[in-house]
């Protein structure tokens, strides 16, 4: 590995090593308990603890209902430096192998990201989460595992769902896909409909 895979891969340890306290921090400016937050977020009290206490690695699907419940943005969450103009200048955050570059800073409503997911050899792991979500695709192919429904999205393609229902997305071809996210509270529907093509099913990729 190269010295700058090394820095980088420290810089992201340092990173998740510093979400713990912040999400402490957070939670208790708001005055609120951890059996409070369970309940609001769906996610276990033994659970939040560990994210708190660093005994658990943060994830977006962990973070996602957090970030909801408090109602501040994902990256107050991790930490990304403020800007001091209104164009987006935050730094990209890495999760899960994904990158993740925030385009929205407003507390509530819904969050946008624009993602990089690599091409990895991996089986599909669908979670679950409250919330609604909308995707983009910019380039590449994205696959979309949504329930009983194995989907290939390309340049221009949309989906849009329930993040209740069981899903998992990564790239579908040779090289990376690069989409745009949007995360909104559960059953606030986008306004932009989907374009997915259901019926077509991919290839054992991903």
């Amino acid at each position: 590995m190269s010295e700058t895979s090394d820095a980088g891969t420290e810089g992201t340890d340092e990173v998740l090593a510093a979400v713990g306290p912040r999400l402490r921090r957070i939670r208790k400016e708001r005055d609120v308990t951890l059996a409070a937050l369970s309940e609001i977020t769906g996610i276990s009290v033994s659970t939040l603890s560990r994210l708190e206490s660093g005994l658990r690695r943060p994830s977006l699907e962990l973070l996602l209902p957090i970030a909801q419940a408090h109602r501040v943005p994902l990256d107050e969450l991790v930490g990304a430096p403020p800007v001091g103009d209104p164009r987006v200048r935050t730094e990209p955050v890495k999760r899960d192998g994904r990158t993740f570059y925030p385009l929205t800073r407003r507390p509530g409503g819904p969050q946008a990201y624009k993602v990089i997911e690599p091409r990895r050899d991996r089986q599909p792991d669908p979670r679950t989460h409250e919330g609604y979500e909308w995707l983009y695709v910019l380039s590449g192919r994205l696959r979309l595992v949504l329930g009983d429904r194995d989907v290939v999205l390309g340049p221009g393609e949309a989906a849009e769902f329930d993040t209740r229902v069981p899903h998992w997305f990564g790239s579908a071809w040779d090289g990376p896909v690069e989409f745009l996210s949007l995360f909104g509270p559960q059953g606030e529907r986008m306004h932009l409909r989907a374009r997915a093509r259901a019926g077509r099913r991919s290839e054992a990729e991903g």
